[in-house]
């Protein structure tokens, strides 16, 4: 595959992954005496094979599959949180991402002090964090809690703030988890209506979600991945269709 910037935003090329899993580790003394000899053995699991693909600047892509298919996996490859084992991706544009819930946030900050360190990591400067401020606040809904520390946040409460600074960073390209998932069905709501807006606006985004309505809503494309492979990639009602026909 060649690296065509055209208008790719993200190019998978040729790209595996493989995680060395522990079998009987020792975790008391006893087990460890127990286990002398045979502690720690371990394996090598593969949980991407040989994926390719390429994400066109404006795509909204859903990564679809059953538990364990890699398609976190897959969306961790593109932040460059992990690095594949074999192969290469590419990303073109400035990227922010929402994988796991409070990642990048320090419990004992703020709310209002979580925004400035992660906006930051982001690459966002002081003056321009300043100006998006009331805005992630507003948007957040937790103005009465903005100033307690994060650690006393509910999972819906994290929510609301990474997704706020997420979307307030002026990114090309978005990649979500299943944090969407968190909290109420007001704020889903208005996370995937501003979804909509960024779509609109031209942004790439890439998500993994098990909520196949919002994939028909939402996506111009699905990719389903089955034991690390891409079993099926394309229209997204096509794919979603004999997705849940197996499935179900």
């Amino acid at each position: 595959m060649k690296d065509d910037f055209n208008n790719d935003k993200i190019i998978v090329d040729n790209v595996s992954k493989t995680f060395k899993v522990y079998l009987d580790r020792a975790n008391t003394v006893k087990e460890k005496l127990l286990f002398l000899f045979s502690r720690n053995k371990k394996e090598n699991r593969e949980v991407l094979k040989e994926i390719s693909l390429k994400i066109k600047e404006g795509e909204v892509v859903a990564l679809i599959g059953t538990n364990g298919s890699g398609k976190s996996t897959l969306l961790k490859l593109m932040t460059k949180i992990i690095y594949p084992n074999k192969g290469k991706i590419t990303t073109n544009g400035k990227l922010t991402s929402l994988l796991e819930l409070g990642a990048g946030f320090h419990p004992d900050f703020s709310g209002r002090e979580n925004i400035y360190f992660n906006a930051s990591i982001f690459g966002l400067t002081k003056k321009q964090i300043d100006a998006r401020l009331e805005d992630i606040i507003e948007f957040s809904e937790l103005r009465p809690f903005i100033d307690n520390p994060v650690r006393t946040y509910s999972s819906g409460m994290y929510m609301r703030l990474a997704f706020s600074v997420a979307i307030n960073v002026d990114a090309d390209i978005l990649l979500i988890d299943e944090i969407l998932s968190v909290g109420d069905e007001h704020f889903q709501n208005k996370c995937f209506e501003k979804m909509r807006e960024l779509k609109k606006q031209g942004k790439t985004m890439v998500f993994v979600t098990h909520n196949m309505r919002a994939v028909t809503e939402l996506c111009d494309r699905a990719v389903w991945l089955y034991e690390g492979k891409i079993k099926m990639d394309g229209n997204t009602k096509e794919v979603v269709d004999e997705y849940v026909k197996v499935t179900t």
